[in-house]
């Protein structure tokens, strides 16, 4: 790509529209990828089983076309526009006034915040769009396990092998080495904990899909970026779990999610990472 049209096409401004876009697609992802999954293991489950059960109406991605969940009003595209919409309808459905809610804007920001943050950090080269597309992905996990207390499979798996692919091709500054041995520390590393945690405490502290999530991070930013998303990830978790327990009564036996915390950690580890490792190996 010659260097003008990439200076203009990357820009941060015009990665900040594209984080618009892609944040509002993420808020389809975030709600109909669950139940697009659970559709899908119910009628799995029915047929193995044998039984006849009521099914539900298909859902993708594409379609139903999006509606209001109040009145059933369908969301026309001016209605559909990133942030903005959102600001002219002053947050309320234009047919019931129901308020809609300020995650699905928050969402939109909080990506093209993330897209813009690459673009200052990795410049406008089209490997940026590797590195938005990392932070989207998270994005979408973190809300989701935040939802659901489940990270797919459909999103962390394709996560990892993009990060081993776009190392092996050079397209990031990963060595193949790096990436495969990454992927390998992250898995088992919370692979380790959570047999761990279950020979002590008898029960499960985590789920599979969290391993599979920091092995994604892991072959994206190698083994040396593992230390600091544990470490970041466990503080913030602990500091966020002593809060809801002293503040909002949460019962310590009902787990919380810690997916969000390990996207967040990522996310801090992609823009300082170097800063961090070196407090992990500091230089001889």
């Amino acid at each position: 790509m010659d260097p003008q049209v990439a200076r203009a096409l990357l820009s941060p401004f015009v990665l900040a529209l594209l984080g618009l876009c892609i944040g509002s697609f993420l808020n389809v992802v975030i709600h109909r990828l669950p139940l697009m999954m659970e559709r899908g293991w119910r009628l799995e489950s029915a047929e193995l089983l044998g039984v006849k059960i009521a099914d539900t109406p298909p859902i993708t991605l594409s379609t139903p076309r999006s509606r209001c969940p109040a009145c059933g009003h369908q969301i026309r595209w001016h209605e559909n526009i990133p942030l903005l919409s959102y600001l002219i309808l002053r947050g309320k459905c234009s047919a019931c006034t129901a308020p809609i809610s300020l995650r699905y804007p928050s969402i939109e920001l909080l990506t093209a915040l993330l897209f813009t943050a690459c673009g200052l950090q990795f410049g406008a080269q089209p490997a940026v769009l590797l590195w938005c597309g990392l932070v989207a992905a998270l994005v979408a996990l973190a809300f989701i396990d935040l939802d659901t207390s489940f990270l797919p499979d459909d999103l962390t798996l394709p996560l990892m092998w993009a990060g081993i692919v776009s190392a092996a091709l050079g397209w990031i500054p990963v060595t193949l080495t790096a990436s495969i041995g990454g992927a390998v520390a992250g898995y088992l590393s919370l692979w380790f904990v959570f047999h761990a945690y279950r020979l002590v405490r008898g029960r499960e502290g985590m789920g599979a899909g969290d391993f599979k999530l920091l092995a994604a991070l892991g072959a994206w930013m190698g083994w040396l970026a593992i230390p600091s998303i544990i470490l970041l990830s466990s503080a913030v978790g602990a500091l966020v779990g002593i809060a809801l327990i002293v503040f909002r009564h949460h019962d310590r036996e009902v787990p919380i999610p810690f997916g969000p915390y390990l996207a967040g950690g990522g996310v801090v580890a992609l823009f300082f990472g170097e800063k961090l490792s070196r407090l992990w190996m500091p230089p001889v």
